[in-house]
């Protein structure tokens, strides 16, 4: 793969993008990005904890938020070396570099369900064991089904960006970027290589994926597979170290761990930097946490970015294909944090409790939902059946074609998954009879 190609500034479509000297055409794509419905439905998405409220956690929204600005700093560090390696990449600055990474990152969440990782399990739970799912699987592909038991926020955040209705026309260098696991769900997969460890696309956009994956020259991997864009190593990097970092500060704002307890966990990561007399001058929990997560978010970078630049040519070439993290000097560090992080704060009665109650919400949901198109596609609906479909959005109900039953099932995970906790909440109320409609 060669960078020329890989930071393509086409659009989808291969059309080329406006000139606007103000702004980059990856700058564009931030803003397209930060504008959109789907981002903006993440300030009510879970990231780990509900909200409490006595306090401050992350939800999806405020995680994005700061993923992208890691991954602005990543793009940018690794942009001014790659600049100085290769002269031929006139008109790119560093800049670019990490406008790309930073939009990728901000739009890596835009397509999990509500109630977090529980949500994806719910909806790959249903379609996998659900009596009424079972039945489906006998009217749809091999692949198609694949992609139902293995519902992915990757591939369906893919399928948001480039919904030609009021799909985002980034260009292909973010989309790139943003395509973590380059690959459709079915087939086998090669084990040891990150990029193959999920799914990036459904059956719907699997020709979008094609015409990004030729526009950038991804290396192909197998029939409906290739080889990751070497920058989405530095999206997948950003996302893992807000990730373990943020989740462990807001376990200690919770008082799920200690602040000597998460000091220990984080100074191995912040090495020489690590000052105890200052963060005992900060007054406050919060500032000294913030301080910690700072010097360990600093640490991190620089340790990622050395060994993004060490590994250019094996990414270029797809010989490199493991986390980044798992390389870095602190990693073993990192590993610490995340097992406490398992142990004590993703098996906190709070977050499981969380889980447990978006599983059963999603599953009712899926089950309502799932069963009236079945029987619309059976040619039996029943007034049920047809006063469920009739109220669902119009943004989403134009869209159902009554013809494929896999096309519209995807339009019924669209509107599902799209939902925020809150409102996935309010509509199983109400389909339930807990809660009457206005009351």
């Amino acid at each position: 793969m060669h960078w020329q190609s890989l930071l393509s500034p086409l659009r989808a479509g291969g059309k080329a993008p406006a000139g606007q000297p103000d702004r980059s055409a990856f700058e564009i794509d931030f803003d397209r990005i930060i504008f959109s419905l789907p981002f903006r439905r993440l300030q009510d998405k879970t990231q780990v904890f509900p909200l409490p409220e006595d306090d401050f956690v992350h939800n999806r929204l405020t995680h994005s938020l700061e993923v992208a600005s890691v991954a602005r700093s990543l793009g940018k560090k690794a942009g001014e070396a790659l600049l100085q390696r290769h002269p031929d990449l006139n008109g790119y600055t560093a800049g670019d570099f990490g406008a790309i990474v930073s939009a990728a990152a901000l739009a890596h969440d835009v397509g999990n369900p509500p109630f977090g990782h529980a949500g994806e399990q719910a909806i790959s739970g249903f379609f996998a064991h659900h009596p009424v799912a079972l039945e489906l699987k006998k009217m749809l592909s091999e692949a198609e089904y694949t992609d139902l038991t293995a519902f992915e926020g990757n591939a369906q955040g893919f399928r948001l960006l480039n919904q030609t209705h009021h799909g985002l026309r980034l260009t292909y260098a973010t989309l790139g970027a943003f395509s973590k696991y380059p690959r459709q769900s079915l087939g086998n997969r090669e084990k040891g290589r990150a990029s193959q460890k999920k799914y990036g696309f459904f059956q719907t956009e699997k020709e979008q994926f094609a015409a990004v994956a030729e526009g950038l020259q991804l290396l192909q991997a197998a029939p409906w597979a290739w080889h990751r864009h070497p920058l989405a190593f530095l999206v997948e990097a950003a996302d893992d170290i807000c990730y373990h970092i943020i989740d462990l500060e807001d376990g200690c704002t919770l008082g799920l761990l200690s602040l000597d307890d998460t000091i220990e966990l984080l100074r191995p990561i912040i090495g020489k930097r690590f000052d105890r007399t200052k963060l005992q001058a900060r007054q406050s929990l919060h500032e000294k946490t913030g301080t910690l997560r700072a010097l360990a978010i600093n640490e991190l970078v620089e340790q990622t970015v050395a060994v993004f630049l060490d590994h250019e040519e094996a990414l270029l070439s797809a010989h490199y294909d493991r986390p980044l993290t798992a390389e870095i000097p602190a990693a073993a560090a990192l590993q610490q944090v995340i097992d406490i992080s398992v142990d004590k704060i993703y098996r906190a009665r709070v977050v499981l409790e969380k889980e447990l109650a978006g599983f059963e919400v999603l599953q009712g949901l899926l089950e309502a939902y799932v069963t009236a198109l079945l029987h619309q596609h059976q040619g039996k609906p029943g007034r049920q059946d047809k006063n469920l479909l009739a109220i669902v959005p119009d943004e989403y109900r134009h869209r159902l074609s009554g013809t494929s039953l896999y096309d519209d099932l995807r339009v019924i995970l669209d509107y599902l998954s799209g939902m925020t906790d809150s409102h996935a909440l309010t509509l199983f109320r109400k389909l339930k009879g807990i809660t009457l409609p206005g009351g």
